[in-house]
């Protein structure tokens, strides 16, 4: 039986690379495969960075003479640069390499600055695996004379067990890095519009980043201190907390490959609000599994979530359509037996 080293990020990072790999970690290809995780990167300061792709380099190197298939996970930017680093070591030793591109953002196939690295690593795949159809697309406009063997393969939902609905609270949750790219700023310029008009609604921010500069733009908004509230960034009990009680998921990004949050949310039976990046209208049809609102475009933003918060029963209605996905689409045990298929075609 073929072994595969899955290379990516430490499961001590946050984000949602990690979360994926966690995910697939839980399936019977894990098993099956022999599946070793070199960690390559754990956000803190410089030194501990240095360390860990140091400390990762010498296990690859000692694990891949007895390996068949590699498997990387990798984002943008720096994740690039240093998952080149795996994929021309396992080049040159002859092993089968899977790249699974979970990029933040189209916007750097197409950037000069960016676009020749990707490529370069794009080309030592054997498979190139993505996260929606459209990622197809975008990377064939991006390089229109690949030869690439691209494959869709979503991110999974994890799996919950859900509180009853009646336990729902009035909040919108907004769950991951309080960033520029994530649209904060979109949701509390949103939000003060109509807070006066929902008094008992409030926005829940669970994610670390900008918590200052969000705390300043709500001061500016006139936006009440008890209709917002920063809870930092949490896992374990208190993420499941946030879940499970929330009324709203929103998260109006303007870069995404495939948010996790997004799924996490469809996960607990939160319905969602979000935008039409990274191929998320592949799968989640406005008014249907979501809302989906124009990115940048706060009236459609505000229209949303006066639309959530005034009806339960459409609240109710897309959690029930989004299950049909939880089931199929990003059904967990799906995702693991499509990448053991991966795994067992690459064997041949």
């Amino acid at each position: 039986m073929s072994r595969v080293l899955v290379v990516a990020t430490s499961r001590k990072t946050r984000g949602g690379i990690t979360s994926v790999v966690k995910a697939h970690e839980t399936g019977e290809q894990w098993k099956k495969y022999h599946c070793k995780w070199i960690e390559t990167h754990r956000d803190g300061p410089a030194w501990r960075k240095i360390l860990y792709l140091v400390i990762a380099l010498t296990e690859y190197l000692c694990l891949l003479p007895f390996a068949d298939i590699v498997h990387i996970h990798v984002g943008l930017r720096v994740s690039v640069t240093r998952k080149l680093i795996f994929a021309k070591i396992a080049k040159f030793f002859g092993k089968k390499i899977i790249i699974h591109f979970h990029p933040a953002t189209e916007k750097h196939l197409f950037d000069g600055n960016f676009s020749s690295e990707i490529k370069t690593l794009f080309n030592y795949s054997d498979k190139l695996l993505v996260l929606s159809p459209q990622w197809i697309k975008w990377i064939n406009m991006a390089y229109p004379d690949n030869s690439y063997d691209m494959e869709v393969v979503y991110n999974p939902c994890t799996e919950v067990r859900r509180k009853d609905w009646s336990l729902r609270e009035k909040y919108i949750l907004f769950a991951g890095s309080i960033i520029d790219r994530k649209g904060y700023k979109q949701l509390l310029k949103a939000f003060a519009e109509i807070a006066n008009l929902y008094p008992d609604w409030k926005i829940k921010f669970a994610g670390n980043g900008e918590i200052e500069n969000a705390k300043k733009l709500q001061k500016s908004l006139n936006l009440p201190k008890e209709q917002v509230e920063y809870l930092g960034w949490i896992s374990g009990e208190e993420k499941d907390r946030a879940f499970q009680y929330a009324s709203i998921y929103c998260l109006p990004s303007w870069g995404e490959g495939f948010p996790m949050g997004v799924l996490d949310a469809i996960a607990y039976g939160i319905p969602v609000i979000t935008t039409s990046v990274g191929g998320i209208t592949d799968v989640i049809h406005d008014g249907v599994e979501g809302l989906i609102c124009e990115t940048y475009n706060l009236d459609s933003l505000v229209n949303c979530l006066k639309r959530l918060m005034e009806s339960e029963i459409l609240r109710k209605r897309i959690v029930e359509n989004a299950d049909k996905l939880k089931e199929t689409v990003f059904n967990l045990r799906n995702s693991c037996e499509h990448i053991g298929n991966i795994y067992a075609e690459l064997s041949v």
